[in-house]
């Protein structure tokens, strides 16, 4: 496992960047047709995480390995391997690991992932680079959006906004937007449901909003769990006159997949999501959608 930089070849610095998957085509993360980069690793952890096994890296324990039907993973010293080829994608390895990790990825370069990027090009709009939480890897992003620019291809960056943004001005000059969840508003209860800092999405938020950065917003409404009355409000505070050119995604929680503490918990009622739909549209968001 190489570190996230390091020397390539002897002659420069390369960055890597663990990828957990790459979809070819989606037409749920941005406008259009796009390739979707999901890379591994995140600095959060929410009770309604789909994705629980994107959260951490491997820790080395080998209880994956001494379960995997296909034989695709393997010890090399004290690290864990896996075989690409040999793989069946099963997913036992990510059933049974304790650490909600996946062996499953490949530390790879911007200039790697650009040219994978690169072959589906004549078939996709742009590019989203997504998690685990892919501002862990701005700077390793930055030089994969820069590629990506060259080629004329889009570039967006799915965030929980938990990493500040202060500072990565490069990374947004070559990003064409940032697709934001705000999971909650007040600071208790999003720290309950995230284990985060909502004060680091405000800021990113207002900073995003200034730079006409953002993409869409997103509120994932999770009942008893956190507040999208008070959500909305919140952002309609801090985007103020830019509300109208601001798309908002209020997307219905639902428990498949998830693990934990709410892998049985209740969907909103359509009536529920109607009332939110109908509370947005009147705080003046330019564009609401149901998901």
């Amino acid at each position: 496992m190489p570190s996230p930089l390091c020397l390539k070849g002897g002659t420069r610095m390369e960055l890597f960047a663990p990828v957990n998957k790459v979809i070819p085509f989606s037409l749920v993360d941005g406008p259009g047709s796009r390739c979707s980069v999901f890379l591994q690793g995140c600095n959060i952890a929410c009770a309604y995480c789909h994705n629980p096994e994107t959260q951490n890296l491997c820790e080395e324990c080998g209880l994956c390995v001494e379960q995997c039907p296909a034989g695709a993973l393997y010890r090399e010293g004290r690290h864990v391997r896996w075989n690409k080829d040999a793989c069946v994608q099963c997913d036992t390895c990510i059933h049974v690991c304790p650490h909600k990790a996946s062996p499953k990825i490949e530390w790879l370069t911007p200039s790697e992932v650009f040219a994978i990027v690169h072959s589906y090009q004549p078939f996709i709009r742009g590019i989203t680079v997504s998690g685990g939480e892919c501002m862990l890897h701005a700077h390793w992003m930055r030089e994969l959006f820069a590629l990506c620019r060259e080629a004329g291809l889009g570039t967006l960056i799915d965030s929980n906004g938990c990493v500040p943004f202060e500072g990565h001005n490069d990374l947004l000059d070559v990003a064409d937007g940032v697709m934001l969840d705000v999971k909650a508003w007040d600071e208790g209860t999003f720290a309950q449901l995230t284990s985060g800092d909502v004060r680091v999405v405000k800021r990113n938020l207002a900073l995003l909003a200034e730079r006409d950065k953002i993409e869409e917003l997103r509120i994932v409404v999770v009942p008893g769990w956190n507040d999208p009355e008070a959500t909305i409000a919140g952002i309609a505070d801090v985007l103020d006159e830019k509300l109208a050119q601001t798309k908002l995604k209020l997307i219905r929680f639902r428990r498949f997949g998830v693990v934990g503490t709410l892998a049985n918990a209740d969907s909103p009622t359509d009536e529920r999501m109607g009332e939110l739909e109908a509370l947005a549209r009147e705080a003046g968001f330019g564009q609401v959608e149901l998901r």
